[in-house]
């Protein structure tokens, strides 16, 4: 693919873009933009703007906190970036799309169906509401007649795009999905394995670090060596959510096989059990956990497609390149290790913003639901806050599950959850409803939902 040709449309006309949720995403976002043709940041809107005006200050990019519509139009004809105060003014500022990376389900939502009301096409990174209503801001975008999309940069819209490309190429997938966030890092000479700032000894996982015959034995092997770590997180449950309803390629369980695995070991290890694999059959979403040397290339967070091959003849080839294929040469990996944020994603906010081509397709539908399932008893009145870095709520566990429509004792999706009491006690085990929760009042998150919601065929 020749990019510079491709984007033409963008570089003889920029996209004029405004940034929502200035964190690591978003000023990476605005770093690249400043060294690139073809998409301006003019603008940009965040809680704390003191942080992101003393951020800019420190990458040089010209910019002026504005507390008005007229400051943000005299920033704008100065060459400086608006950092607004008021999204409702940001919103009224010539633009051609709009960047939601807040990270926040309510605050992104309401954002993204604020925009899209003022007529601006919206690039949505903020996977915690999409996971819950993308479908359904899509479908006002696409009612709107303005662009909507995932962009690259984050894993769903990385993996939906080598999904596609597999597709196109008549590769059938057998399997599909992410690396975990962080590598899991073997010392073979002491056996210490290191997860972020976590330090485990696991003795004898040298034993363990062939696949050997019976693959699932190795695994379950290596996992109890390291039941203390966390090998199934929210988000990548969450992103994987995303992947679902685009894709149509569904969860072969709810909780994913999450094998710790070497990177080489992928297209042995998704295959289906009759050939000595994970799956139950081809055509399975899941995530792993990479487990490797400190010499060998991290997949943190990277993607991947396990593909079956026309013929051993092609395995046999690949091999010889160095491609990873499985022992009959019949599946080959083709991955993407790394995601690079705001650095990469300009190109999928140009193809919206310039081609309206986007990373979702007419097909985009709810198919599964991001929920959460108790780990202890939680107690009437508890409220389900997230707490850390992980982006998670203590004493509960992701599930993804097949979409179900709205009633009382249907599953509630996680984020719909985030920041609620509950109303009664629950027990280890259970699968939060929305029965047990306090409905939250004017929330968009909920109200949006209900509309997809409402939407979804009966039965």
């Amino acid at each position: 693919m020749q990019f510079q040709t491709l984007f033409q449309p963008a570089l003889e006309r920029p996209v004029q873009v405004a940034l929502l949720g200035a964190g690591e995403f978003g000023l990476s976002l605005i770093a690249q933009a400043r060294r690139m043709r073809g998409l301006d940041i003019v603008a940009a809107f965040d809680l704390d703007p003191a942080r992101v005006s003393a951020a800019l200050t420190e990458m040089g990019a010209p910019h002026r906190r504005c507390a008005s519509l007229a400051e943000a139009e005299a920033a704008r004809a100065a060459g400086a970036l608006a950092l607004c105060e008021r999204l409702d003014d940001l919103l009224r500022l010539p633009l051609g799309m709009v960047v939601e990376a807040t990270g926040h389900a309510e605050a992104g939502a309401a954002h993204a169906e604020a925009a899209i009301a003022a007529g601006i096409g919206v690039a949505m990174v903020s996977k915690e509401a999409e996971c819950v209503v993308g479908p359904e801001l899509a479908r006002q975008a696409a009612a709107a007649g303005v662009p909507y999309t995932l962009v690259d940069g984050d894993q769903p819209a990385l993996l939906i795009g080598l999904v596609s490309w597999a597709r196109l190429l008549g590769l059938p997938i057998v399997a599909a999905g992410k690396s975990s966030e962080y590598d899991f890092v073997l010392d073979p000479a002491t056996e210490m394995v290191t997860w972020l700032e976590q330090r485990v000894h696991a003795p004898g996982m040298m034993r363990h670090w062939a696949l050997g015959q019976d693959a699932a034995a190795t695994v379950a092997a290596r996992e109890a060596l390291l039941s203390s770590l966390p090998l199934r997180t929210v988000p990548d449950s969450c992103e994987m959510t995303l992947v679902a309803n685009a894709t149509g390629i569904l969860p072969d369980r709810d909780t994913f096989h999450a094998p710790l695995a070497r990177t080489v070991e992928l297209p042995e290890l998704y295959g289906p059990r009759d050939t000595g694999g994970l799956l139950s059959a081809p055509g399975r979403l899941d995530v792993f956990n990479c487990l490797r040397r400190p010499d060998e290339a991290s997949f943190a967070g990277g993607v991947y497609v396990v593909v079956e091959l026309a013929d051993a003849r092609t395995g046999g080839l690949f091999a010889g390149k160095g491609i990873p294929v499985s022992a009959d040469r019949r599946r080959a990996l083709i991955y993407n290790p790394s995601h690079l944020l705001g650095v990469e994603a300009p190109t999928s906010i140009m193809a919206a913003g310039a081609m309206r081509h986007s990373m979702v397709g007419p097909d985009y539908a709810q198919r599964v639901d991001l929920l959460a399932q108790a780990t202890c008893d939680l107690p009437a009145g508890h409220v389900l806050a997230i707490e850390g870095t992980r982006h998670a709520v203590p004493g509960l566990e992701p599930l993804l599950r097949p979409t179900m429509p709205e009633a009382p004792d249907a599953p509630l999706p996680y984020y719909m959850a985030v920041g609620l009491r509950l109303r009664r006690a629950v027990a280890a085990g259970a699968v939060l409803t929305r029965d047990m929760v306090e409905p939250p009042a004017g929330s968009t998150l909920w109200r949006l939902r209900a509309a997809q919601e409402a939407r979804l065929p009966a039965g």
